[in-house]
């Protein structure tokens, strides 16, 4: 258990009675406002607000080389800049633990959910395939930065626009846009952050709830309720009825986040 004060104290007394600062239910998320096409110079983005925790995410295409072992395929790339002026616990230099964390948590829920069909970014067999950079930037960090930067990427991908690709001279022309869409399924599938404080759960901490949990589960699902990735942080354990209870949750929530933003990511 982390070293309680006052106001931790008092958090977690609210939430023992079902009660958070803010007048939400432990299981309600703050307002998202997505905006998309924020970025004049990217192929794709998107600004995601939940609260007062604020993310940024750009999408940019490129040609290169397929993986050996999936000759036929397109690739991707995440990256995180968990930038200094969001927050005054991040710091330049080198990614840190927590940057990373949050890429490969983000990479994993697209790529495993195959969000994107990889398979129709191909050009030329074992030759030329497109590759997605999803570029994440924490704006501001009130919170919740794992399932902002989760909606944000997805929301992104669906703003983004195949550039144009000169077969002749087999090169792409940057800065010129299709108006083809990304070829991506039709269900969305989002992050859904779980934290534990005390014998209590909740979605979408504020910083100062965030600073008490104990336990924290990234379950990326879709409307559907099946389950593409997990990711588990901190050291406390869990028992078999708490993993259940954070199973049903998840589903709960997801719902009710995808009905949220379901207009702005048509």
């Amino acid at each position: 258990m982390k070293t309680p004060t006052l106001t931790g104290n008092r958090i977690r007394k609210y939430l023992a009675e079902g009660k958070r600062f803010d007048g939400r239910g432990p299981d309600e998320f703050r307002e998202i406002v997505i905006e998309t096409g924020v970025l004049k110079n990217g192929d794709g983005s998107a600004r995601v607000k939940i609260g007062k925790t604020e993310v940024l995410v750009g999408i940019k295409m490129a040609m290169g080389t397929p993986y050996p072992d999936s000759q036929d395929k397109g690739t991707m790339m995440v990256t995180t800049e968990l930038l200094p002026l969001s927050s005054p616990r991040f710091e330049y230099g080198p990614p840190k633990f927590p940057s990373i964390e949050l890429a490969r948590v983000i990479d994993r829920g697209i790529r495993e959910s195959n969000f994107i069909d990889f398979s129709k970014l191909c050009v030329e067999v074992g030759e030329k395939v497109w590759t997605v950079f999803i570029d994440i930037y924490t704006i501001n960090d009130d919170g919740n930065i794992m399932d902002a930067a989760g909606i944000a990427a997805v929301a992104a991908l669906k703003n983004a626009k195949m550039p144009k690709f000169d077969k002749e001279e087999g090169k792409v022309l940057y800065g010129e846009l299709t108006e083809n869409p990304l070829p991506l399924k039709k269900d969305v599938t989002i992050p859904i952050t779980i934290h534990q404080v005390g014998d209590n759960f909740l979605v979408d901490p504020t910083r100062e709830e965030e600073d008490l949990s104990e336990t924290r589960v990234t379950i990326g699902s879709n409307s559907k309720g099946i389950i593409s990735s997990m990711q588990k942080a901190e050291l406390k354990s869990l028992s078999i009825k708490e993993f259940e209870g954070i199973l049903d949750l998840s589903e709960k929530v997801n719902k009710d986040v995808l009905k949220k933003i379901e207009k702005s990511l048509k």
